[in-house]
């Protein structure tokens, strides 16, 4: 006996399993919807296995390296005393001609002054005494060699010429020397006087003669020439700084004058005496200065890359704020995270330095961070 199904129970039928199978959908929807994307259990935050977090968080390890740390202290610009000469009168007298000014480049051996001088008189005369005082001891010494050699005269009297003729040499050439170390003589007449020449090539950066004036102190500089082409740059270091700038250095340095350029020098020597008043240390930096364009007392500022240790760098967006304080998550097993305290000790470019709450071997949120944040 065969059982046919009217076609009206087999449409129920039909439409009873699609709404069986809707149903068990929908249960496995709701048990899917169900699980949390972060399970927070008293500030540990474990992201599950199907949490779609997973795939928009991104976790590595804290780096650390060494890094260098700009070390920047105001400075100025001052001649090398190595380079700077004071000009001293070669004699006492009264300035006939001051050939240069205050701030006038000269060059080696060029007239600075003209001095009309008794003392350069007094040794010209001494200086032609002595010529004339040595010739007639030569004249003498070789009329008694004659005399000698004819058999007239007695070998002791040969003698005595020849010592008079030593002494005369020898007062003749400290008379030289005396009128040579005193300069050479500039124009004619009566007005000559004494030419002070300028030993060196430079600029004249300090004066105190005038013409007409008298030179009575001969150990007073008359004027400074100083070489320019050599300057320091005199950094004033604070107290704490000073162990980390050491001779040869290197130093970029600024000024307000020469906006946009940076010099580069190196340090040629750190003051081993503290100012008592600034309680600063010179460090002096030697910077080129062909050009002339660092000009004495010029301000500055000198810039050292000082080298720090080894510093615990994360990325800026792994810092997240919690009112006054700065945290980051880091992981304490595999996608579990806590949230952790930091100190901040500066930024490095895209990179941030912690202080203190990470250590070597850490491993942070460094993307996705505020999604499982509280």
């Amino acid at each position: 006996m065969s059982l046919r199904l009217s076609i009206p129970l087999r449409h129920t039928l039909l439409a009873t399993a699609v709404v069986l199978g809707l149903a068990a959908c929908s249960h496995g929807a709701a048990v899917q919807d169900a699980t949390p994307d972060v399970v927070n259990d008293h500030g540990v935050r474990h992201v599950p296995e199907h949490s779609p977090l997973r795939e928009r968080l991104k976790v590595q390890p804290v780096e650390v390296r060494d890094i260098d740390h700009p070390l920047s202290t105001p400075a100025m610009v001052e001649a090398d005393p190595a380079h700077t000469l004071n000009i001293l009168p070669p004699a006492t007298g009264r300035v006939l001609e001051l050939k240069v000014a205050l701030g006038d480049r000269v060059t080696r051996g060029q007239v600075l002054a003209v001095i009309a001088s008794g003392d350069y008189a007094q040794a010209a005369a001494d200086e032609a005494r002595a010529h004339d005082a040595l010739d007639l001891a030569a004249k003498a010494m070789e009329r008694a060699k004659g005399v000698n050699e004819a058999g007239g005269a007695a070998q002791k009297d040969l003698e005595a010429t020849q010592s008079a003729y030593a002494q005369a040499q020898a007062e003749y050439q400290r008379a030289a020397n005396r009128l040579a170390a005193l300069g050479k003589v500039s124009g004619s007449g009566s007005s000559r006087g004494v030419a002070v020449v300028s030993p060196v090539d430079g600029s004249v950066t300090a004066l105190s003669a005038a013409t007409g004036g008298f030179v009575n102190d001969p150990n007073a500089s008359l004027m400074t020439i100083t070489d320019l082409g050599h300057v320091w740059v005199t950094a004033n270091l604070a107290e704490n700084d000073v162990r980390e700038v050491t001779r040869g250095q290197r130093a970029d340095i600024v000024l307000p004058a020469w906006p946009g350029r940076t010099f580069q020098g190196v340090v040629q020597s750190v003051s081993d005496v503290l100012d008592p008043d600034s309680r600063r240390v010179k460090a002096r930096i030697a910077v080129p200065n062909d050009q002339g364009e660092l000009k004495a007392n010029m301000y500055a500022t000198a810039t050292f890359e000082v080298p720090r240790e080894k510093a615990v760098l994360v990325p800026q967006s792994a810092l997240l704020m919690n009112n006054d304080d700065v945290t980051v998550l880091v992981e304490t097993a595999p996608w579990t995270f806590t949230r952790r305290a930091v100190v901040l000790g500066g930024d490095e470019g895209d990179d941030a330095r912690i202080v203190k709450g990470l250590a070597p071997g850490d491993r942070v949120v460094t993307a996705g961070g505020v999604l499982i944040n509280d």
